[in-house]
């Protein structure tokens, strides 16, 4: 390759980056781009707004369900073995739970730990710690009650947490919109009147006819 071509290919390359930049300064200052910048944001803002709505709304809504909305579920029967639960050692009889509450933690503790042959703890030692630890990470908590993680659960709650969000979220547009449109027709009418009150009279038949 010569030099002339090396030289006309690094200016070819320099046209095009320039090029380049000056496509993305245009898109980016077209008048869409940044209403839909504009947009982003107050969405944002209004997703805060819609969260702590939400939020204020459930918590009266539920304030008589223990854990709230997050307590709101339905375990299903084991159908097998996987979801019969942890053992726990129960008057000399090893039972499996699906779920407890959280005011039943320390005693499934010892009964989990005693079904492995473990029978000298301490609530709060750290053995005791230990071990509640082991039998916590095989359940997941729901409001108040731990549900093992290998059973099959209904969340209501988060069902009807998003059923909430949504109504919210459509009342509030619904609520946007009509007094926008509402705006738009007062503003239309009053522009209307506005140039009828200013507009020239259309001139008589007299007025028409030459002398």
């Amino acid at each position: 390759m010569t030099e002339e071509e090396k030289l006309a290919k690094k200016e070819a390359k320099k046209a095009k980056g320039k090029n380049l930049i000056a496509e993305f300064k245009k898109f980016i200052t077209r008048g869409n781009i940044l209403d839909m910048s504009v947009g982003v944001i107050m969405g944002s803002a209004f997703n805060a707004i819609v969260t702590a709505l939400t939020k204020i709304l459930l918590s009266v809504a539920t304030w008589a369900v223990p854990g709230g909305l997050n307590g709101l579920i339905t375990v299903l029967p084991a159908v097998n073995d996987a979801q019969r639960g942890a053992g726990f050692l129960v008057d000399g009889v090893t039972k499996h739970f699906q779920t407890f509450t959280t005011a039943e933690v320390n005693e499934r503790v010892i009964q989990f730990a005693a079904n492995q042959g473990v029978t000298d703890l301490t609530v709060g030692d750290a053995t005791f710690l230990q071990w509640k630890s082991s039998m916590l990470s095989n359940y997941t908590l729901h409001g108040t009650t731990y549900a093992y993680n290998m059973s099959a659960v209904i969340d209501w709650g988060t069902f009807i947490n998003a059923i909430i969000s949504f109504l919210i979220i459509a009342l509030t547009l619904f609520v946007i919109v009509k007094t926008f449109t509402s705006l738009q027709a007062k503003r239309k009418l009053f522009e209307e009147q506005l140039a009828s009150k200013f507009k020239k009279p259309e001139p008589t038949e007299e007025e028409t006819k030459p002398e």
